[in-house]
């Protein structure tokens, strides 16, 4: 999946919650809708979408299905935002630099 892609799907705040959720630990349906302000078909929708666009994987174990974060998928993310952590990181050290010379 391409980066606009990924921002696309992670546009959405419910999703994103959802992603940080999973971050921690693996969870079902039912965790999820606890947690969130969302009924299970939103739940659901959601994570098909986060599926589809291979951002979370799912485990069928019995009559459940764990899903969890298949952080690869964010590497193209992480590639596309590496200059503008660049960018800040050469910010933050003229800072510092900055209010070393202060003192």
């Amino acid at each position: 999946m391409d980066a606009a892609t990924t921002f696309d799907v992670l546009a959405e705040p419910s999703r994103r919650r959802i992603l940080d959720l999973l971050r921690e630990r693996e969870r079902t349906v039912g965790e999820l809708v606890a947690e969130l302000d969302l009924g299970q078909p939103g739940v659901s929708r959601h994570l098909r979408i986060l599926r589809d666009a291979g951002v979370v994987r799912v485990r069928p174990e019995a009559q459940r299905r764990w899903y969890g974060v298949r952080p690869e998928a964010l590497l193209e993310l992480d590639r596309w935002l590496e200059p503008y952590r660049r960018m800040w990181t050469g910010s933050l050290d003229a800072l510092e630099r900055h209010l070393d010379e202060k003192e």
